[in-house]
């Protein structure tokens, strides 16, 4: 057996003398015994209460040989389909089928089935019939609803009932897991169990709770825009764990019930669970296949915090690690820190101290523990809510603490700062120590765009927020004698961009000197406020008709207006261009995006050698910058 890993295997279950394990997780990604991995924290969970547990990673779901390894679990089967939708991991936002998947042994894809948790549940219905199955992980929260589905472009109905699971765990599971595993060992049928927090059942409609807010049916959000807006709305609206409603949705016959969210983890639970023994590492059977890419950027990271009431509209995390802030203390942060200084490799790196946003130490006002988080309100966007509490004091002092530890170079923090949130903060002291001791030459930032009618829609501040941000970090950069740089993540075709919102986007990268290497396009995922936008072509808060860019043809346009420096881009960004009635940005003037030289004699060698000379100057830069990061790098990859 694997010395530290839980079983894989049956030989490895036969070793440890177990006849029949409590329970069988099954994931479809490789196994990763890292609490990045929401497998690695529920099956030591598992352990630590006392139950044995089986891994079954990343079956082939095309026999039923990988299934019945273990055979029958005493109690019942946990599904999940890894850390990330299988639909994301295997197609790009243009539906393009991935070549890897950094979550699979040598990152090569194709070791997971599309909609994983449906397979994997329905191959354990064929082959164990009615035995107990809870599914849970990103998956099945996001997909817990009647949902959009953007590849098959309709909507499917919830995957509990989709997938013929007994029961859905939603959100982050860790008071879910004790809950189900220490009921079903006391006797409960897990068909019987209903009144789990953070959890959703299938029952009949004359068993539905009374009090529950309701939302359009299955059938009529198929079949009805604007009842998807309103169900959509219901959902956010009571997924707060103070004042959260139960919610219902009918599918047919049948009622699905979600429970109220479950209770945030205290800092003391949150201590706790990463206190188990992880051993922080891939499973060893990987290592001839090349690793498993997916741990690199989280083996020397250290996870401080959950939640966060940044809120955006294209985030996943509101609807499932909430809103509410919950941290680690500051000792089990500095304990975790003294563990990574004794890993194998450890080069002195700590790469991050973060979470879902990095300097988010504690809930953004004095009401919410009370009274929940605001319905229907952003504490951050457009502007900052008045009762906000902007204060880094205690993730500061964190950090320098950290950077004491015996055998810790640098440490870096990479998991996303808020900057508008840091600049409501009076006290300067942490954007200057972030700035001179936690930047790696580049600190990357999300103003994600530039207009107000784009940001609005995306549950973003304002441009102005971030041009504040930029105008601090440049001066405190150049005070303290040191070259770095923002690289700020850019999104086109979010709805409510239209072209011109796009070429609005264009004049502000040219104006700030901005040339974005990568631009991502809006991505519909389940789930989000903005993939009902997408949808619906409705705002659900206000039922307004928003813009949607959808064609590929009106998505290539707004991509390529923010490239528009790129030679193969020149032909686009004109028919953009002249179809936003902005031909007065083709020309060979300063203040042009492009010039238009189809009619010259000879071709673009002019504008060409212009280009060229442009990207030779960046590239010069950029290397200059990075010059001195790469033996950084390198340190990381070792």
């Amino acid at each position: 057996m694997y010395e530290g890993f839980l079983p894989t295997t049956q030989k490895e279950m036969e070793e440890l003398g177990i006849k029949q394990f409590d329970f069988i997780y099954i994931t479809g990604d490789a196994y990763v015994d890292h609490p990045s991995f929401g497998a690695a924290i529920v099956t030591r969970l598992i352990e630590a209460l006392g139950f044995t547990v089986g891994i079954i990673s990343q079956p082939d779901w095309n026999s039923s040989h990988d299934f019945i390894r273990f055979g029958a679990p005493k109690y019942a089967f946990l599904v999940t389909a890894g850390n990330i939708d299988s639909m994301v991991a295997h197609y790009t936002a243009a539906k393009r089928k991935r070549s890897d998947d950094a979550y699979s042994p040598g990152g090569k894809a194709g070791k997971r089935p599309d909609r994983a948790v449906i397979v994997y549940c329905r191959k354990l219905r064929e082959i164990f019939g009615d035995v107990p199955i809870a599914i849970g992980g990103l998956e099945a929260s996001l997909r817990r609803f009647a949902h959009y589905d953007y590849w098959d472009n309709i909507v499917r109905p919830s995957v509990l009932p989709d997938s013929g699971a007994d029961l859905l765990m939603y959100g982050m599971g860790e008071h879910q897991i004790r809950e189900l595993c220490t009921r079903l060992a006391a006797g409960e049928k897990i068909t019987q169990i209903h009144d789990i927090r953070g959890t959703c059942y299938m029952t009949e409609p004359v068993n539905t709770p009374l009090g529950a807010a309701q939302c359009p049916s299955f059938e009529q959000v198929s079949e009805n825009k604007a009842e998807y807006a309103k169900a959509t709305k219901i959902q956010y609206d009571w997924q707060d764990e103070v004042y959260g409603k139960t919610i219902i949705q009918r599918h047919g016959k049948m009622m699905l019930v979600q429970n109220p969210p479950a209770l945030s983890l205290t800092t003391e639970e949150l201590d706790y669970i990463y206190s188990l023994p992880y051993t922080r590492a891939i499973h060893p059977s990987y290592e001839s296949q090349g690793g498993v890419p997916g741990i690199e950027e989280v083996r020397f990271s250290i996870t401080h915090n959950r939640g966060c009431f940044g809120y955006c509209n294209f985030c996943s995390i509101a609807l499932h690690q909430g809103r509410r802030i919950t941290c680690r203390s500051e000792e089990s942060v500095l304990a975790e820190a003294e563990r990574i200084t004794k890993m194998p490799n450890f080069k002195g790196y700590i790469h991050d101290v973060g979470g879902p946003t990095a300097n988010f130490r504690h809930t953004s006002c004095k009401k919410q523990l009370d009274h929940g988080l605001c319905m229907g309100k952003k504490c951050l966007a457009p502007e900052p809510c008045p009762a906000l509490i902007a204060d880094h004091r205690e993730y500061l002092t964190m950090l320098r603490k950290i950077r004491k530890v015996k055998g810790v170079k640098k440490v870096f923090i990479r998991s996303g700062i808020r900057y508008d949130y840091l600049m409501q903060d009076e006290n300067d002291e942490f954007i200057r120590e972030l700035i001179k001791h936690h930047v790696s030459g580049q600190l990357k930032v999300a103003p994600e765009h530039c207009s107000a009618a784009v940001l609005d829609k995306m549950g973003k501040p304002h441009i102005e927020a971030y041009k504040t941000f930029q105008k601090r970090f440049y001066e405190i950069t150049k005070g303290i004698g040191k070259e770095q740089y923002l690289v700020p993540y850019l999104m086109s075709s979010h709805p409510g961009s239209t072209l011109k919102e796009a070429v609005e986007l264009a004049l502000f990268l040219k104006e700030n000197r901005i040339r974005p290497e990568q631009v991502q396009d809006f991505y519909p995922t389940p789930g989000t406020i903005s993939t009902c936008m997408f949808y619906t072509g409705l705002d659900p808060y206000t039922m307004k008709e928003v813009f949607v860019p959808k064609t590929a043809k009106e998505k290539a346009m707004q991509r390529a207006l923010l490239q528009y420096f790129l030679p193969q881009n020149r032909e686009l960004v004109i028919e953009a261009l002249k179809i936003a009635g902005r031909r007065d940005l083709i020309g060979s003037s300063p203040k042009c995006l492009v010039e238009d030289i189809s009619g010259r004699k000879g071709g673009d060698n002019s504008w060409q050698r212009k280009t060229e000379k442009a990207d030779s100057r960046q590239m010069r830069s950029s290397s200059k910058r990075l010059k001195r990061d790469s033996g950084n790098s390198r340190r990381k990859k070792g």
